[in-house]
């Protein structure tokens, strides 16, 4: 089975250090969460860790054998992307193939990415016509269609209703447990990370500043007071407001 390492990742936007020396690894079976303030280079890092961007130092590698690492990987960062004028099933049809999926599954593949995410009903509808949420759920569907080892998504249940939300719950657990997918994700709603996580990574301007019990209690206050405590400030957690990242972002240090 695969996992994925990152080891010392930095990256730098002119003046601005957005990810300063992270290390991390996801392994097989495991849904590991990502989470920090705003600014704190969450989505810096997943791009690092997908190959949309490169690091300006350290490495990222995934134990597996000598597959291509496209097939292997699966990701969502930022924008759902997809072809407006081309119908979800199309949509998903090119990324399969894209990706190596044998011409011959492809169409058992496309109809399971798309009922595993619940929009098997649109797939006669083009892109363009899509609600927010549903291009959400298409940009899901259309990182699991290869069904990849390693899935690295940023804040999978954006624009998603609550059948939505369960619906991407199933997913991220069903990956893992089923098909030992190594899982990474980030969110703001440390309370459903908390449904799905087995761990849970703290990241701080740009560095892990230490990591959450998924099955503790008031875990945005826990993030607050970690991020406080990671600035120097003595700041009373029964008023999370008073911690602040003000750091500016700059060419996607998010």
């Amino acid at each position: 089975m695969t996992s994925l390492r990152a080891t010392g990742l930095v990256r730098r936007f002119g003046r601005l250090t957005a990810v300063a020396g992270v290390d991390l690894e996801v392994r097989s079976g495991e849904v590991h969460a990502l989470v920090g303030l705003n600014g704190s280079g969450k989505t810096t890092l997943l791009r690092m860790l997908v190959g949309v961007l490169r690091p300006d130092e350290g490495q990222v590698t995934l134990s597996a054998g000598s597959a291509a690492t496209g097939a292997l990987v699966g990701h969502l960062i930022d924008q759902p992307g997809a072809y407006a004028e081309l119908t979800v099933e199309e949509n998903l049809r090119a990324a399969a193939l894209l990706r190596g999926v044998p011409r011959g599954v492809v169409r058992e593949a496309v109809a399971d990415a798309a009922a595993a995410v619940g929009i098997s009903d649109l797939v006669a509808r083009r892109a363009g016509g899509l609600s927010l949420g549903n291009r959400q759920r298409l940009g899901l569907a259309t990182a699991i269609v290869h069904r990849p080892q390693v899935l690295v998504l940023d804040e999978p249940t954006n624009a998603m209703d609550p059948a939505g939300v369960l619906a991407i719950r199933r997913l991220v657990l069903d990956r893992a447990r089923t098909d030992g997918c190594a899982v990474l994700l980030s969110s703001h709603h440390l309370d459903e990370l908390a449904r799905i996580a087995d761990r849970i990574t703290v990241l701080h301007r740009g560095r892990v500043v230490g990591s959450l019990d998924p099955h503790g209690t008031d875990l945005e206050v826990a993030l607050f007071a970690m991020a406080a405590r990671a600035d120097g400030i003595d700041v009373d957690t029964r008023v999370p407001a008073t911690v602040r990242n003000d750091a500016p972002d700059a060419g996607g240090a998010r």
